[in-house]
């Protein structure tokens, strides 16, 4: 096996790639996003319809961090399921990533291009790893398995990437149960950028770690974004992690979005009862 990880091939690598955004700087246009829910009936219930998602309108431009902050059922994860695919919107809505709606896409071909641009940093270290694998096998199988790299180039890939996110490159051939939760959520980091994407949705990635750690995982996030200008959709609870991630952020109650504006506007002076009361929600946050 290949040993020995490299930082610089690694940035390298992820760099060699095209142009992202449209002539405006918009990467990522939501364009009345709807989703609802159906819950069949039968003989003893009725049929329970669901609203999760209503008129969902926002922007990203290449290379910004957008929150999105609200309570739990507001759809803060939905819009981002919609947008990576996993769920289908309602009719009319749309997802307009480099200029194409990609709800509209059908060829297998084009919707792989698209999917391994569009990448996730799941909620919980612990199950989004497969534990019968390797951690360097956690992080190039799914290109090894699309015959994208050959089994030597990907292997030498998961050790510059362990070292890119500050893990030892030595540590590839460890299984996760090897690993803290916070190195684990390192090798979630290093799998989402194998595939060199221009988009993360990260959906409370530091939520199951403790706050030392979590200081370090963003301060990781923030410098990669910042050297590779990836473009990330910021989903937490945690105001304060919110706060120190994004250059702008997105309100949402209800499956609706009620205000959206730049960090300082939000966080100082909302404009939405709602946002204040979120805010006030959150007595040890210290602005």
């Amino acid at each position: 096996p290949i040993s020995g990880g490299n930082r610089d091939r690694a940035i390298a690598y992820l760099k060699d790639k095209s142009d992202t955004a449209d002539n405006t700087g918009v990467l990522l246009r939501v364009r009345n996003v709807s989703k609802t829910f159906i819950k069949k009936g039968n003989f003893f219930r009725k049929e329970e319809v669901f609203k999760a998602l209503q008129n969902v309108n926002f922007d990203v431009s290449a290379g910004e961090t957008l929150g999105i902050i609200g309570e739990s059922g507001s759809g803060k994860s939905t819009v981002g399921r919609v947008i990576l695919g996993l769920y289908d919107g309602d009719a009319g809505s749309e997802v307009v990533y480099k200029g194409q709606d990609i709800t509209t896409i059908t060829a297998p071909e084009e919707r792989v291009k698209h999917c391994l641009s569009l990448q996730c940093i799941f909620q919980d270290p612990y199950s989004s790893l497969n534990p019968r694998m390797t951690a360097g096998e956690n992080i190039v199988h799914a290109l090894k398995t699309h015959g994208l790299l050959s089994v030597n180039d990907a292997n030498q890939l998961a050790s510059d990437l362990m070292e890119l996110v500050g893990l030892r490159a030595q540590d590839a051939h460890k299984k996760p149960h090897h690993f803290s939760g916070g190195e684990r959520q390192r090798i979630g980091i290093a799998r989402a950028l194998s595939f060199r994407p221009d988009f993360l949705f990260c959906d409370e990635p530091t939520s199951a770690l403790d706050v030392t750690v979590q200081a370090e995982l963003l301060n990781l996030m923030k410098d990669l974004q910042e050297e590779l200008g990836l473009t990330m959709l910021f989903v937490s609870h945690d105001l304060a992690v919110v706060r120190q991630m994004c250059n702008r952020v997105l309100v949402m109650k209800e499956g609706e979005v009620v205000e959206i504006g730049e960090e300082s506007q939000i966080f100082t002076k909302p404009k939405h009862t709602y946002t204040q009361q979120l805010l006030d929600s959150m007595p040890k946050f210290v602005f």
